[in-house]
């Protein structure tokens, strides 16, 4: 860095040189015929549209990405809240199956099947407020593999291939997604 003692400073205002433009232009190279000047004007007039062209499509982009994101942000906030209780749900699937076999159990005793089959109402009230749907086939059904998982194939006779014969435990969906299958035996008789 200079000396700061060594820069001059013109106070003086007699020290001054006169300014002269078209000398400047000249020692710059930047002289010529107005034809000249205007193509470069006309060019950088072009530099200047292309980086705003440029500029306004990333613009367009980023608003776009932003939108997506939003609406990406909405679709996953409503699937949460709709299926984020799966995990839950699913764990107290063996309390319903517990309660059902109980009951089953109970047989005559009308005070224990009583109570045994009013808290059961009660947890398929609580499953129903929170989306979640018994699967539940009936014997002669027609097997769906979407929603029953086949257990065993018995040849029975009186019934047709891929009839449900037997229940094994009733299924359970959580809105429009499958918790657990049923659980079925299926027919294997052949077709005769």
């Amino acid at each position: 860095m200079a000396d700061p003692k060594e820069t001059p400073f013109l106070d003086d205002p007699e020290e001054m040189e006169e300014f002269d433009l078209d000398a400047a232009l000249e020692e710059e190279g930047e002289s010529g015929p107005p034809q000249r000047a205007s193509e470069r004007a006309s060019a950088q007039l072009e530099a200047v549209t292309a980086e705003r062209d440029e500029l306004r499509d990333r613009l367009m982009r980023s608003l776009a990405e932003a939108e997506n994101v939003r609406k990406r942000a909405a679709r996953d906030r409503a699937e949460a809240e709709q299926y984020g209780g799966s995990k839950l749900a699913r764990d107290m699937l063996p309390i319903y199956d517990n309660l059902s076999r109980a009951l089953d159990a109970a047989g005559e005793n009308s005070a224990i099947s009583e109570g045994i089959e009013l808290t059961m109402k009660e947890l398929v009230g609580v499953f129903a407020k929170h989306g979640i749907t018994l699967v539940a086939p009936q014997q002669g059904d027609k097997f769906d593999p979407q929603v029953h998982q086949a257990m065993f194939e018995a040849p029975v006779p009186g019934t047709k291939a891929g009839e449900i014969i037997q229940i094994a435990a009733v299924g359970f969906m959580l809105h429009d997604r499958l918790l657990r299958p049923a659980q079925v035996g299926v027919s294997s008789t052949p077709a005769s």
